[in-house]
């Protein structure tokens, strides 16, 4: 699934984006709602980190159970 911040969501953000500005909606109201169609669908949302180092120090994060 594609991450917030990668090509394949901010490819498809420009076309809700551009979609949104032709059926006559503002250029700001359209990435607005583009920002809204993405982060209401589940295929588009972040996962959260990958690995035990993209959760930050060990002594920092919360609800571990090691």
């Amino acid at each position: 699934m594609p991450e917030p911040g990668s090509k394949k969501y901010d490819t498809r953000r420009a076309r809700l984006r551009r979609d949104a500005e032709q059926s006559g909606i503002s250029d700001q109201e359209a990435g607005q709602a583009a920002n809204e169609t993405l982060r209401d669908d589940p295929r588009w949302q972040s996962r959260g980190p990958c690995t035990e180092r993209g959760r930050g120090p060990k002594g920092e994060r919360t609800g571990t159970t090691d």
